[in-house]
């Protein structure tokens, strides 16, 4: 099948954004997964689009959601499910890891997942905030997240997040998933502005469940 991204139906979000709703990540979102129910014709498709992660939505009344990189598909990713649940207002998304429950609230849309659903990627602490936003883009290898403390007291995190697959996704601008991986090794909530300035807010829940907030804009 030769895909044509014009005549494929699909809206582009940004996920968390900033206070004044600058920056964000963009997120494809397919509204009529049915278009396309073929995985190599989804892949092909989020190959094309570009975006860090493009989802298929294939029940929009049960929240039924299939997510995937220009590269791969993902039985989980954090930034997509808060983009859908604000897209889609409903109180929970299936995905292949699990049930995720969603919620907004006021200017912010939250979902409430598992750390050990996103996939494994490094979590490296730098000494400051100013050392994070030197680095540069590292060769294709590891998922790096590369974080430091901007005020511990008060949570607020500052990181960069390095796929390192060699799919055109050189850096990530908000990384949800990380961000859970991050709350669940330091257990406590955290305020974490990622990229060029997007915000990620995070809160420890019982059982092993972490809250991941953001605001969540249409561009299209």
């Amino acid at each position: 099948m030769v895909l044509d991204a014009r005549v494929t139906d699909y809206d582009v979000l940004r996920v968390f954004c900033g206070p004044r709703g600058e920056y964000g990540n963009e997120l494809g979102v397919v509204r009529d997964g049915s278009v396309l129910p073929e995985r190599d014709d989804r892949q092909a498709l989020a190959a094309k689009l570009g975006f860090s992660e493009t989802v298929f939505v294939d029940d929009p009344e049960r929240g039924v959601i299939d997510i995937y990189t220009p590269s791969a598909r993902l039985p989980f990713a954090g930034y997509p499910c808060v983009g859908v649940a604000w897209l889609l207002d409903v109180p929970e998304l299936v995905t292949p890891a699990g049930v995720v429950g969603t919620r907004l609230d006021g200017e912010f849309t939250w979902i409430e997942a598992r750390a050990e659903w996103a996939g494994p990627r490094t979590l490296r602490r730098y000494a400051t905030a100013a050392e994070v936003d030197a680095l540069p883009v590292p060769e294709p290898g590891e998922w790096l997240y590369a974080w430091a403390w901007e005020d511990e007291a008060a949570g607020r995190v500052r990181a960069r997040g390095f796929p390192g697959r060699g799919d055109g996704v050189e850096e990530d601008e908000a990384t949800g998933a990380a961000a859970l991986q991050l709350t669940a090794q330091l257990g406590r909530a955290l305020n974490i502005v990622q990229g060029q300035g997007s915000q990620l807010l995070t809160a420890p829940q019982p059982e092993g469940w972490t809250e991941l907030g953001g605001r969540v804009l249409l561009e299209n």
